[in-house]
């Protein structure tokens, strides 16, 4: 693989503008090699004939094979090409800082060609001027990340000072020194001894491990505070009073020292689990996040600070990956400038590089060290492979079992949906005396997978034209590391999902043609609610099969979005909200179970539903839940963010409401009664296509870099995006069929909704990428490359403002 495609693999995506334009770099140092090659052509044409043309460095002086007698100045004078000048930046606003703090802030780099007299100079002096450009900008970001995870540091170190505290409070160990010494560690102020013995014969590493780890000072403690004694003992009497007693009480203490619980004071917890009945008495009366020193706070505490260390040493991976893939690019770069130029520039350059803020920072590699140990220690017990395994899961790799039942069971969905058409032709059960029984009865029932079959294919495109353009869903929907399905995975669902309805709807018009099976009449007709019953089974099964973490992902969004106004909105789960939009009419479907099976109507497989008022009300009700999830969704948005667009989006669900709901009620009316219906659809369909071509795709843009898309675009082939927005009008529009009442006399009614229900689907696909896509770009102007985790604990300003 080329360096170049691997440097491309290698980004962070919502970092690529912050990377080495090493595709640049490598046309500009193009445009030095073409000059180059015009050069000797000419030189070439104009030798005489007969005379040697040979290139111009082999006319240099030979300085030996093993460059013994060579002098220095005549290495100094080939070898200065460039000159590297540090210039320092803003030098009156950096007076008052140090000057380390001065040399790492505001430290730019500017290089000088000392040769651009010769031919094609002016072509060098722009490649190294742009190679500054680029090398500032990579140090300028780096030294900018690396304040903030600095930063961050500081505040995960403050946050498990407190947890420390926490967990030596709620634990309350015991622990008998002597024949008659006991301790208590919860106490303030008390030392312990070198091997202290666990009371009642408990092990120490199984119930108290925790909390005699926790007051355990490391090596580097013991030296910093060595030191700060030593300096204590010079500043006097009073100075040297108070370093006796620290002495005779680490005397006392070798190596142990238990953790203040002062920290518990001026702290207050944010654990409580986020659910309708905390939301609703934190509306109706005042919450209080004061420690109870409960063991379900301390399980939260430690759940969230392992969550927040694991993704602050993802950051810190990313990071130092970021440093090492740039210095490797112009380490790259500059050989191939030395090979086109036959010049010795890469030398004096890579040794500024490596002198630079890029090259001898040492932070992140420290900090990784830090985290790792610190993690080790306090969330694996000491089990270092359990605890690396946390912090650096492995990459799921793609097996030839999955490959081998996806095309298993793909050929087989193939051959079962070539049997069935080959029934149908060769049984002429188009025309037969059931075919209207049919349709009427069982197509609804099977109609159902095939909804769910279609919107899975189309969301397994979906991730592989994510990953194949670099788009970090995983990070845009708040995915686990290493849980997140590929595109094989959710075919692969879709696949079994496929083959167990075709297999169905075989067997269910083999057994009620065939006579010889006409004595099983009822087991057919309960084929299908069973395949329904065997899936919700399989969604909630407890077992670490059939991709448990991602099936608890899906349930935990489905419950939030059941509750919308009671939960936090996330992404994820408004994302799911949409989705639910377009399957309307699988909810209609399930609707349909209801009546037949719970009203006995499948034993005679007839149904009269239609006739039932609580059915029509019920068919109401399902086609508007999930405009009204997502209404609820955008009002508390739009209460949380303070955001006006959260209450223009609820405008436009609710128009979608009043739209299905006239629908519904006056499909069959005329009149005033039927252009209202026909108007508020119409409106509806207006602002849903607005909304996504400009908000949720952000094109339509007159004033952009690509006139009506957007500044930033992720596919090179522009009129993808002008023929999506097509589609999705188009597409759009599909669903006004319903109102307007199109009637296809070689189809089916039922048929025709269920075309109408899977176009929508299939514009939800196509609306998926380009939405995430979107959000991706979002993301990439920002900088933002990881998920933030909630700390568990926040400090009280006014207390420490008070006791300044």
């Amino acid at each position: 693989m080329k360096f170049e495609k691997e440097f491309a693999s290698q980004m962070v995506p919502e970092w690529q503008e912050a990377y080495t334009d090493y595709k640049f770099l490598k046309e500009v140092l193009k445009q030095i090699l073409r000059f180059r090659q015009r050069t000797s052509t000419v030189v070439t044409a104009t030798t005489p004939e007969g005379s040697l043309s040979r290139n111009v460095s082999l006319y240099r002086e030979f300085s030996g094979l093993t460059n013994r007698y060579r002098s220095n100045t005549l290495k100094l004078d080939e070898d200065q090409v460039i000159l590297v000048n540090p210039v320092h930046q803003q030098h009156q606003q950096q007076q008052q800082g140090s000057e380390s703090e001065f040399e790492e802030l505001e430290l730019e780099y500017q290089t000088m060609f000392m040769m651009s007299t010769d031919d094609g100079g002016e072509y060098e002096v722009v490649f190294f001027k742009r190679l500054d450009d680029e090398f500032n900008k990579v140090v300028n970001f780096y030294r900018k990340k690396v304040k903030q995870v600095l930063e961050e540091a500081d505040e995960l170190t403050r946050q498990m000072n407190v947890l420390i505290a926490l967990r030596i409070k709620v634990e309350n160990p015991v622990f008998r020194f002597g024949e008659d010494d006991v301790i208590n560690i919860a106490s303030k102020g008390v030392s312990l001894s070198d091997h202290p013995q666990p009371l009642n014969d408990q092990k120490p590493e199984r119930q108290h491990m925790d909390a005699i780890q926790e007051v355990e000072r490391s090596c580097e403690e013991e030296d910093e505070e060595e030191e700060g004694r030593i300096s204590n003992e010079s500043k006097g009497s009073s100075g040297s009073k108070e370093s006796n007693e620290k002495k005779e009480h680490k005397k006392g203490v070798k190596g142990f020292r238990p953790a203040s619980l002062d920290v518990l004071d001026n702290v207050k917890i944010n654990v409580a689990p986020e659910t309708p009945i905390s939301t609703l008495r934190g509306i109706l009366m005042t919450s209080t996040s004061d420690f109870s020193f409960s063991r379900e706070e301390l399980k939260k505490s430690e759940e969230l600070m392992k969550q927040a260390f694991t993704e602050f040493y993802q950051k810190l991976r990313l990071l130092k990956s970021y440093c090492l893939m740039n210095q490797l690019a112009f380490s790259k770069i500059m050989k191939k400038y030395d090979k086109i130029s036959t010049r010795s520039a890469a030398k004096a350059y890579l040794e500024m590089v490596d002198e630079s803020y890029l090259g001898r920072s040492d932070e992140v590699s420290k900090l990784m060290e830090r985290v790792e140990v610190t993690f080790i220690k306090h969330f694996a017990n000491g089990n270092q492979a359990k605890g690396m395994n946390t912090l650096r899961p492995k990459t799921k790799r793609e097996r030839r079992r999955t490959t081998f039942l996806l095309g298993f069971l793909s050929g087989c969905s193939v051959a079962l949906v070539v049997t069935i058409i080959v029934l149908v032709q060769i049984r002429n059960l188009r025309k037969s005396e059931y075919s209207g029984q049919y349709m009427d009865n069982i197509f609804p029932l099977y109609s159902l997978f095939g909804f769910i079959v279609l919107h899975m294919l189309m969301f397994s495109a979906n991730i592989y034209f994510w990953r194949k353009y670099q788009i970090n869903y995983p990070l845009i929907f708040g995915l686990k590391q290493g849980t997140d399905l590929g595109y094989r995975q959710v075919f692969l669902l879709s696949a079994g999902l496929s083959v167990l309805s075709l297999g169905a709807v075989i067997s269910n018009l083999d057994m009620k043609i065939d006579p010889r099976t006409r004595s099983f009449d009822l087991l057919p007709e309960l084929v299908p609610v069973g395949l329904v019953v065997a899936l919700l089974v399989m969604l909630v099964l407890p077992f670490n099969i059939l991709y448990r973490s991602t099936r608890y992902f899906l349930i935990v969004s489905a419950f939030h979005c059941l509750f919308a106004p009671l939960y936090k909105v996330s992404l994820a789960d408004f994302f799911l909200a949409d989705q639910l939009t377009s399957q309307v009419q699988a909810f209609r479907s399930l609707e349909f179970y209801v009546c037949y099976y719970f009203w006995g109507d499948f034993v005679k497989r007839e149904h009269k539903c239609l006739d039932n008022d609580v059915y029509k009300a019920f068919n109401l009700v399902v086609a508007i839940i999930p405009y009204w999830f997502r209404l609820l969704q955008c009002m508390r948005r739009l209460l949380e963010e303070k955001d006006g667009m959260q209450g223009l989006n609820g405008l436009k669900y609710f128009s979608t409401i009043i739209a299905v709901s006239m629908r519904t009620l006056f499909d069959s009316k005329k009149g005033l009664m039927r252009f209202l219906t026909i108007s508020s659809s119409v409106i509806a369909t207006i602002a849903s296509t607005y909304w996504d071509l400009v908000i949720d795709w952000g094109l339509l843009r007159r004033d952009s870099k690509n006139p009506w898309l957007r500044d930033k675009l992720i596919l090179q082939q522009k009129s993808i995006y002008f023929v999506a927005m097509v589609v999705n009008v188009v597409l759009r529009l599909a669903w006004m069929q319903t109102v307007l009442q199109f009637n296809v006399d070689s189809l089916h009614p039922n048929a025709l909704i269920a075309i109408v229900a899977s176009l929508e689907i299939i514009r939800r696909g196509i609306w998926n990428f380009f939405r995430i896509e979107n959000e991706h770009l979002n993301n990439v102007g920002k900088y933002r490359a990881f998920k933030s985790v909630p700390l568990p604990f926040n400090y009280d300003d006014e207390n420490d403002e008070k006791e300044e």
